[in-house]
């Protein structure tokens, strides 16, 4: 799995979707004008831009381990505090942040509870962390058709269906798991266009993440394959596609 890749690469492939998810997880973190936040596993920034809308600059902080995407979102929020960390491994002190939010990421936290304990640290008490992940367990994320396509042509293939959190229900265990209480999970949701199945199929051969490295290892044949599994699965274009998130907020 990488996400060494060109912020651009991670836009075309994520970042539309995850732009539409970014609204609703700052007002389930109920983040208002004053506070101080950090986006956790912030990539390029989806989540940042809209903190930075409702807040301004000087009052959100964010880190991520990949070192292309904090050298984007640096670049593409002025006067963001970005930091090259893991989640696991959050480089401030503690009780700093009003909210520490993480959007899509806590399936790719190396330890996921230790990854949640670590926002709850450097929240202050009655502070809010919260997270999202796509409902891939229930074929609503925006790769389902690819996950489904790839496990038909190759039983063996693995993907990020049995990851942390990715089931209605596991996000809320994950947090009780590291200490936060008053946990309430939601569903959110984020619809996307497409003018054609080549601009919804040529995101997953940028080699972006799980989905993007699988099809990079597939030769020629195979890929072909699976490119026109996903086509059968998905409508007559110009279409829309419209994915789930499961959310959930807890309190320090």
């Amino acid at each position: 799995m990488s996400f060494d890749v060109a912020a651009e690469a991670y836009d075309r492939f994520m970042g539309r979707h995850s732009a539409r998810l970014s609204a609703q997880m700052v007002d389930l973190a109920s983040v208002e004008s004053g506070q101080q936040v950090l986006d956790v596993g912030c990539g390029p920034g989806a989540l940042t831009t809209e903190l930075v809308a409702r807040l301004g600059a000087e009052a959100v902080t964010a880190v991520d381990p990949s070192e292309p995407f904090v050298e984007a979102a640096r670049a593409r929020h002025p006067g963001v505090l970005v930091e090259q960390a893991p989640a696991e491994r959050i480089p401030f002190a503690d009780n700093r942040f009003d909210a520490a939010l993480a959007q899509l990421v806590v399936h790719f936290m190396d330890d996921p509870v230790a990854g949640l304990r670590e926002m709850a640290r450097v929240t202050r008490e009655g502070g809010v962390v919260a997270a999202s992940v796509w409902d891939l367990a229930g074929g609503r994320a925006p790769l389902s058709p690819l996950c489904e396509a790839a496990r038909t042509l190759d039983p063996e293939a693995r993907d990020e269906l049995d990851r942390p959190g990715t089931r209605k229900g596991q996000l809320p265990a994950l947090f009780e798991r590291a200490g936060l209480r008053d946990v309430r999970e939601e569903a959110h949701t984020a619809t996307s266009e497409f003018a054609s199945f080549e601009e919804w199929w040529e995101p997953y051969t940028l080699g972006v993440g799980p989905a993007g490295g699988y099809v990079a290892r597939l030769d020629r044949e195979e890929r072909n394959r699976l490119r026109d599994a996903c086509r059968e699965r998905l409508p007559e274009a110009p279409f829309t596609q419209t994915s789930r998130a499961w959310a959930v907020r807890g309190a320090v």
